[in-house]
């Protein structure tokens, strides 16, 4: 039996890789908030709501006391909503020890704070390692061994390289970065344009219009991380491009399938609660609108989805807004350093 590994929330991806875990022989135990659905877990073996139509291995552990959890494992990744991981990182501190490291699966940006969960991580337990595990991989695919790659991104080799072995599989290979604000934001940044692509999809548009969308959506999103500090190089790895393509074309996509429907004249409060899960591209569009503004960033693809969701804006117009901008060249600082 391998070292103890706790898994703080029970959603899909938490699921996902709890099942990876157990089937290298790691002690894994998940915390969850919700008795009933700890019960389902721990009698009927299955997580109906979050991976319908899977069986969840017997040695997999839950509990319902995220500090038994947290007790003494080697890794306490973290698989809860951006905007809870404040909450529960508080609530575990009287049982973190030094050794432990934290590996961080969520893909958003806090809003109350604007800050990335490692700098989170990092106001807490600041001496603690810490890692990024993000990428193109749906839980869904993940949890019945559909070959997957990743990214594992920690300022320190040695975290990021455990993170790559502790999770590495025959169906899940990992690769590892040290641009951690870069990766992060790449997780974060794509949950927009993914929405922005169900929109697409839910107006009837074609593939003309999700290719347009995708190619300008990753110029947009590494012209956010570069002027954040990020490495303009991540986003053309998994975490940027890679997550971009699966999110914006896979109906496993909560963001995409929010968009649909929102393109289709739901409401944004209707298609979240239509999803039924947190649809973490809504917040992060928000949160990264407001950051383009405070550091003057023109962001318009983003700006258009924040008008949409938070202002009521026509979808069609927003469109038409896009479509008739100033004329631009493709490279924008490619045109400034030549002349024609």
């Amino acid at each position: 039996m391998g070292s103890k590994i706790g898994i703080l929330g029970g959603g899909s991806w938490g699921t996902a890789l709890a099942m990876l875990l157990a089937q290298k022989e790691y002690e894994v135990h998940i915390w969850v908030r919700n008795e009933s659905q700890a019960e389902e877990i721990r009698v009927d073996r299955t997580n109906a709501k979050y991976l319908p139509g899977i069986s969840i291995p017997k040695n997999i552990k839950v509990s319902t006391i995220v500090k038994d959890v947290v007790k003494d494992s080697e890794i306490v990744l973290l698989a809860v909503p951006t905007n809870s991981v404040r909450e529960v990182l508080e609530s575990i501190g009287d049982v973190v020890e030094s050794g432990q490291i934290f590996v961080n699966v969520a893909k958003g940006i806090e809003m109350r704070s604007m800050k990335m969960i490692s700098e989170i991580v990092a106001e807490y337990y600041p001496n603690n390692g810490f890692a990024v595990l993000s990428g193109p991989s749906h839980a869904e695919e993940v949890s019945r061994e559909i070959p997957t790659t990743v990214v594992s991104a920690s300022k320190s080799k040695e975290v990021a390289e455990l993170v790559q072995d502790i999770f590495s599989s025959p169906t899940f290979r990992v690769y590892t970065n040290p641009d951690v604000l870069g990766v992060e934001l790449g997780g974060a940044l794509k949950n927009i344009i993914a929405l922005g692509a169900g929109i697409s999809d839910g107006l009837g548009y074609g593939d003309n219009t999700k290719a347009a969308l995708m190619t300008r959506g990753i110029y947009e999103m590494s012209k956010l991380g570069v002027a954040l500090g990020a490495e303009a190089d991540t986003f053309s790895g998994l975490s940027g491009i890679g997550d971009l393509i699966v999110t914006c074309t896979s109906m496993h996509s909560r963001n995409r399938r929010a968009g649909i429907l929102i393109g289709k004249g739901y409401t944004m409060a209707k298609a979240v609660e239509e999803i039924g899960m947190v649809v973490e591209g809504i917040k992060t569009t928000e949160a990264a609108y407001n950051l383009s503004k405070s550091l003057g960033i023109e962001m318009p693809i983003t700006k258009e989805i924040y008008n949409v969701l938070y202002n009521g804006a026509d979808v069609r117009n927003s469109v038409q807004k896009l479509m008739s901008r100033e004329k631009k060249h493709e490279m924008e600082i490619v045109a400034s350093l030549k002349s024609w």
